[in-house]
């Protein structure tokens, strides 16, 4: 049995004036550059859907949460992906709280 490739560069800013923080994830086993590459494998695995964007007519409510900004690019499991997050509404949060494990690596958060 093969598994297909995964292989994802995250990368964050916490602000728009910062430099961005960068790491590599795979899995299978995972590894990469990320701070806790199971806890991210296990978040991507476990989100539902984490690569989609929210619906175009998805009601959200309208709190911010901070001026936070993440890409995650690559493949995953031999699938493309190319996703944004940030924090700009409830839906977005619970997007990136989804992915805490992956986004939040080394904040301490």
């Amino acid at each position: 049995m093969t598994t297909a490739s995964t292989h994802l560069t995250i990368t964050v800013w916490e602000d728009p004036d910062s430099a961005p923080r960068t790491w590599e994830l795979t899995a299978d086993p995972p590894g990469g550059t990320h701070p806790d590459p199971g806890a991210a494998v296990t978040a991507i695995e476990t989100a539902r859907n984490p690569f989609a964007p929210v619906p175009k007519d998805a009601i959200c409510t309208q709190i911010w949460g901070g001026p936070q900004r993440a890409v995650i690019e690559g493949v995953w499991r031999g699938q493309p992906v190319s996703a944004t997050y940030d924090k700009r509404n409830g839906c977005e949060i619970a997007r990136w709280n989804a992915l805490r494990a992956v986004l939040d690596a080394g904040t301490g958060t």
